[in-house]
């Protein structure tokens, strides 16, 4: 099985984010492999890393590409790190399902 950013858990689904903060636009770029094999969604916000505005920016990001709303969201690692961890609430397998057909739509 190839390596994916998304991770089923018990209460939803766990997103591996590469955060890159005061970028020239908000964007998703899409799933890129780490040194130590994992897969990491990488993702550009123009917020600055202050005050948690960069955070606020990525979620709001995902919540209008995946169509999730953001309360659903939450960052659960890497608060003030540009490596993230967000879990999103919800049927994991229905969410894996939803985020795979966005992720093979992006790469058409």
């Amino acid at each position: 099985m190839t390596p994916s950013p998304f991770t089923p858990v018990a209460t939803g689904l766990k997103v591996a984010v590469k955060l890159t903060p005061k970028a020239s636009r908000d964007r998703i770029m899409g799933a890129t492999p780490e040194a130590d094999g994992s897969m990491v969604l990488k993702a550009q916000v123009t917020a600055v890393p202050e005050d948690g505005k960069a955070n606020a920016a990525l979620l709001k990001l995902l919540s209008k590409a995946w169509k999730v709303p953001k309360t659903d969201m939450e960052i659960v690692q890497g608060a003030t790190d540009r490596r993230k961890v967000i879990l999103i609430s919800g049927d994991a397998v229905d969410l894996r399902q939803r985020l795979d057909e966005w992720m093979a739509r992006q790469n058409d």
